[in-house]
């Protein structure tokens, strides 16, 4: 069930006690990472490229939703393990193959192997590992959909058509908003990161992002069937849009949901201690139903938000140890846990988009001053980031 998030603002949270078991607790889970975590991932993979097989296998045979969901089911696969790789997941694993870290995977040529999708892996990883873990919530947050969506929430619409571009967006929304916008931001790496940066040039959109994996999944897909005839790569074609529509819904569904809600905060300052920053991971983000491999696959394992943007450098098995350990702390400290159905916090993000539901507004930083030994104004300088951490975080 969700928490009030309000509980948040009402009573003071003693960060440096708090940071200080999340430490513990990030110590436990390090000491846990082993052998077991690189074969589970691996595992997971292999279900992926089933789904890919069975999709491949069932393409020329006419438009059907066996091949379709299949190959959605595979390429969603694939961005999970890019997403958990590239945030350096898998770099301590003991004896991982060296494919599977972030200083291999998906890199360079690699990319149409590990990660063939509309983004460029490196302006992903700067645009999410970088930004979006490091100001969540933020203005500074490229992910900040409620600043993000001031289009359709300013917008004179009815909220019917709202609704309904939402709806266009969700089986869109890989080449038509994420991909741009990571490029943009990754180009404007100057920038101040709050929508301002210049857009991209199409042509380099057009052949970083749009001429690679068109010319994989539409083009070069399809014509391995010329053997069979024009209706076989008609219907590979056809398979192959079909399985992208579902595929940019299932992430969108999955997704789009982990920070956005009328029960969740956004920041307009920095925090001024890295007991806050871990405190505004939680309060600001929002997990789904978890346990059980399926579920969690079929979740992309970003249904363990909360743990993920405390721990973003853990194996998804550890991430799954974390969670009743990161729940229990937040009974400890009385820190407000968000937990609901993917599909109750869609409908939440929905209301984010639409202008039905506006998002948190954190209060001046709720602690025990008699412990907090950081100055009252937060300023970017005062929290205690160093580069590489700012990386991983």
């Amino acid at each position: 069930m969700s928490a009030d998030a309000s509980s948040a603002a009402n009573g003071p949270v003693d960060f440096e006690a708090f940071h200080r078991d999340v430490r513990a607790l990030r110590a436990e889970l390090d000491a846990s990472v082993t052998e077991a975590d690189g074969e589970h991932l691996q595992k997971l993979e292999r279900w992926g490229r089933l789904c890919t097989a069975v999709g491949l296998a069932t393409a020329w045979m006419g438009p059907n939703p066996v091949s379709a969901i299949a190959l959605s089911l595979g390429r969603t696969t694939r961005w999970g393990l890019m997403h958990h790789c590239g945030h350096r997941g898998y770099d301590k694993v003991p004896n991982i193959p060296e494919r599977y870290t972030s200083r291999v995977f998906a890199r360079g040529w690699r990319r149409m192997i590990d990660w063939p999708d509309w983004m460029v892996p490196e302006s992903w990883i700067y645009e999410h590992n970088i930004l979006h873990h490091q100001y969540t919530g933020e203005l500074r947050d490229p992910d900040l959909i409620e600043r993000n969506a001031n289009y359709i929430r300013d917008s004179k619409l009815p909220m019917w058509a709202r609704k309904l571009a939402v709806a266009g967006l969700a089986f869109t929304w890989k080449p038509v908003y994420y991909a741009p916008n990571t490029l943009r931001v990754w180009l404007g790496r100057q920038g101040d990161h709050q929508g301002n940066e210049p857009d991209a040039p199409w042509s380099t959109f057009l052949a970083r992002c749009v001429g690679p994996y068109v010319a994989m999944q539409f083009v070069a897909m399809p014509a391995v069937y010329a053997p069979l005839g024009p209706l076989a790569v008609a219907s590979a074609f056809t398979n192959s849009v079909l399985a992208e529509l579902l595929t940019n819904f299932h992430t969108f569904l999955v997704v789009g949901p982990n920070h956005a809600g009328d029960d969740l905060y956004r920041f307009d300052d920095r925090p001024a201690s890295r007991g806050e920053f871990f405190w505004r991971q939680i309060v600001g983000s929002a997990n789904y139903r978890t346990g059980g491999d399926v579920n969690d696959w079929l979740h992309m394992w970003l249904n363990y938000q909360i743990e993920h943007h405390m721990f973003p450098d853990l194996p998804i098995a550890a991430v799954q140890r974390a969670q009743p350990k990161v729940k229990a702390l937040c009974e400890k400290y009385g820190i407000p846990y968000v937990q609901e159905s993917v599909f109750t916090r869609f409908r939440k993000m929905v209301g984010i988009f639409t202008g039905e539901e506006t998002m948190r507004r954190a209060p001046p930083r709720p602690r025990k001053r008699a412990t907090e030994k950081v100055d009252a104004v937060a300023t970017e300088d005062a929290v205690p980031f160093t580069a590489e951490e700012a990386a991983v975080a």
